[in-house]
């Protein structure tokens, strides 16, 4: 007896693959039973509404906690990410196209019931990367709403890009108290008349023996400002960017990148990213 698939979530989606590869999907089991891929499609989405449904597998089971890729090239898919667990890459004779640029991810069961949806755009990509082909879209957080754009951000470069068959490299289930760290606004404006003069970052975290750097990169990826260095964290703080750099020269107007690096006691290590603009 298996459990109905409502809980089964979008994971991660390589919607721009390279000019040879193919697509994937990758699902996660965010409930308490094993799911029977036998009652979950994925759905084409065309001129507003469901036009299509594809059927995925007769006997592949979901453990809980798990995470299932599905394809239409489980090889193409296994040569070039690292793929912990290969027997969790289902292939499948054919799925929906995902356009490069945009698009929608939905999955449904069998009776067209939606589980879950993803609109996406390539926006949604870090704006540090030059060519995003070849690199997928992960969640960083399943407590979170699907459709919120800030939920999504590029697989590190440091796992090859993608992570399909186990946790998202984006992932911020591990460390954080709260999904988010708040930043008072995202946009700073250092020039002295009061007005969003200075940015602050608030944390809150699970546990209080961590450590964490905080760190400002231009869009170049180069760093600007360090405002935490590998400083002992304790369970909330708030740390402050008055938008000027580490030799105390105000930035120029543009985007930059907020980088928020948490490493506990056990080697674990958790990332966050969020674009801030400098407007004078």
């Amino acid at each position: 007896m298996y459990a109905q698939p409502s809980m089964m979530r979008i994971s991660e989606v390589l919607f721009n693959p390279k000019d040879d590869g193919v697509d994937y999907v990758e699902l996660y089991n965010a409930g308490s039973q094993i799911v029977s891929l036998s009652d979950i499609r994925l759905a084409r989405w065309k001129d507003s509404h469901i036009d299509k449904l594809f059927f995925l597998d007769s006997a592949y089971r979901v453990g809980v906690g798990e995470y299932v890729v599905i394809t239409t090239d489980a090889a193409d898919i296994t040569s070039r990410y690292t793929v912990r667990f290969p027997s969790r890459v289902v292939e499948v004779p054919s799925m929906p196209a995902y356009n490069n640029a945009s698009g929608t991810v939905i999955v449904t069961t069998a009776d067209s019931v939606v589980i879950d949806r993803l609109d996406y755009s390539e926006s949604m990509h870090s704006p540090l990367l030059r060519n995003a082909d070849g690199v997928a879209l992960e969640r960083r957080s399943f407590s979170q709403p699907t459709a919120t754009a800030t939920n999504w951000y590029s697989a590190a470069s440091t796992v090859g890009y993608g992570t399909p068959t186990y946790q998202n490299s984006q992932s911020q289930e591990v460390l954080f108290l709260e999904d988010e760290i708040t930043i008072s606004a995202d946009i700073v404006s250092p020039d002295g008349d009061g007005y969003q003069d200075v940015l602050d970052i608030a944390y809150q975290l699970r546990q209080p023996d961590l450590s964490g750097s905080i760190t400002i990169l231009d869009a170049q990826g180069r760093t600007v400002r360090h405002l935490l260095r590998n400083a002992i964290l304790g369970t909330q703080g708030v740390a402050a960017w008055d938008g000027t750099d580490d030799s105390g020269n105000r930035c120029r107007r543009g985007n930059y990148v907020l980088l928020v690096e948490l490493y506990g006691a056990k080697n674990e290590r958790q990332v966050m990213k969020r674009v801030i603009t400098v407007i004078i």
